[in-house]
């Protein structure tokens, strides 16, 4: 390794950039724990290990490394939450590799301006560049009302309509009829937790078991949920029979991973009988996690404030794309675009001359890993709070955690340090998780706790 990359590298202190992020996060939940071994490697090495340059960089050109600590910051909030859990809970769990799990389960490969998934593109606006995501089918029939003119089906066509458009516009009229999408902009930073005391405390008793109510789907909250199971607690996930968690129809392998441990409920929550179950769920729950916008509980009637309020020690963390409150609270957002709006591909933009993607919806887990620190901290304490994170929020808080500016020189320095790496092991489900509603009867037949 020459001098140069040698200096860049001890100067910036990037080897021990896990424990850093390690001490800060826990630092931020006011916590106290001794530290329960290293943290994690380089974050150059971690994303070579990781398989993440494999979906990272221009379709006909080499892999590429991500000039921000994402990595590390995984590995770091991995370490604290093994730092306060019971000891020896998630050893076969590696926090930068969980990051490029689903990339490697599925074989996804770099698409530059597209995201590896297909889904969601960076594309020039008339004034800018915007990523815009359209995973659901509904999001095509939105074309027409979204770009003013008719015909708008393929992205060939989409994309001539963005480039005849102002980014200001595209944002605006996008998120008001429900459309992912985010501007690409420079990084500010972001807090990654709001917390906020709503309810009172509750007193844990020594080897207490927290009850997890999983109301989330696609992939942060289900691994906030996955990793709180690793933990110990109990955890149901619970859908809804008319809208099932979406990732059940896509690659098994990954569903099965982030749910193997829970225990499955289907829910009609269309007649009042479907609802009032859930509340009773609800009420004998000591963890709720959900991902949908907060209109999608109150359509239910069902208020997350009074429901903390009325149940002693009720942890609810609330996984959005943007945050709960005021305007954001109503936009929709997924991990390759809420990256796009933290400052990634304006990073990326930076270091190679051009915006792309980085990683395969590399919020998604981040945010997952984050959540399940803030829930178990949490519980930890008497709960009664509800605890907010943005997908968009959590990515800007990391990547708000390096110093340097020049990030062509540091991708550089990486690339030369990263060098060939064995990848990490890759985990799978033991066994698969269980079929829709396969544990209802049972779970609603128990006494309350």
């Amino acid at each position: 390794m020459g001098t140069a990359t040698e200096s860049f590298r001890v100067a910036n202190e990037d080897d021990v950039a896990a424990e850093r992020y390690r001490a800060r996060v826990k630092a931020d939940l006011g916590v106290v724990a001794l530290p329960r071994g290293d943290a994690g490697e380089h974050p150059a090495v971690s994303w070579r290990r990781s398989g993440l340059d494999q979906v990272t960089g221009f379709p006909d050109g080499p892999p590429l490394l991500a000039p921000a600590s994402l990595t590390a910051c995984a590995e770091g909030v991995l370490a604290a939450l093994r730092d306060l859990g019971p000891a020896g809970a998630l050893a076969d769990w590696n926090g930068a590799a969980s990051l490029g799990e689903r990339a490697r389960l599925m074989g996804l490969k770099r698409g530059g301006q597209t995201a590896p998934g297909g889904a969601c593109r960076l594309l020039p606006a008339r004034d800018g560049w915007i990523a815009i995501n359209l995973a659901r089918e509904d999001d095509w029939a939105a074309m027409d009302a979204w770009l003013g003119a008719s015909g708008a089906r393929d992205w060939a066509a989409v994309a001539t309509g963005v480039r005849a458009t102002s980014a200001d516009y595209l944002i605006e009229m996008g998120r008001l009829i429900g459309l992912a999408v985010a501007r690409h902009q420079p990084e500010a930073a972001r807090p990654w937790l709001t917390c906020r005391r709503l309810g009172p405390r509750a007193a844990r008793r020594a080897g207490a078991r927290p009850l997890v109510l999983d109301l989330s789907s696609l992939w942060a909250g289900p691994l906030c949920g996955s990793l709180l199971a690793g933990l110990g607690a109990r955890v149901l996930k619970v859908e809804s029979t008319s809208r099932p968690d979406g990732a059940r129809g896509g690659e098994p392998g990954i569903y099965d991973l982030l749910n193997w441990e829970k225990e499955s409920l289907a829910l009609d929550l269309r007649p009042p009988a479907g609802v009032a179950a859930l509340r009773a769920l609800i009420q004998r729950a000591d963890i709720v996690i959900e991902s949908a916008r907060p209109r999608a509980l109150a359509q239910l009637g069902i208020d997350a404030e009074d429901c903390i309020r009325g149940r002693d020690g009720l942890v609810w963390v609330s996984i959005t794309g943007h945050g709960r409150e005021g305007e954001a609270g109503a936009w929709i957002g997924f991990g390759d675009d809420c990256g796009v709006d933290a400052g990634l591909s304006w990073r990326m933009a930076q270091a190679y001359g051009a915006p792309i993607f980085c990683g395969d919806a590399i919020a998604d887990p981040l945010t997952g890993l984050h959540a399940a620190l803030a829930a178990w901290a949490s519980w930890r304490a008497g709960g009664g709070e509800m605890l907010a994170l943005s997908l968009s929020g959590v990515v800007a808080y990391a990547l708000a955690q390096d110093s340097v500016c020049d990030f062509s020189a540091r991708s550089r320095a990486w690339m030369e340090i990263a060098q060939e790496q064995e990848l990490y092991p890759l985990r799978r489900a033991p066994r698969a998780a269980p079929t829709l509603g396969a544990d209802t009867a049972r779970v609603l037949a128990e006494a309350p706790c």
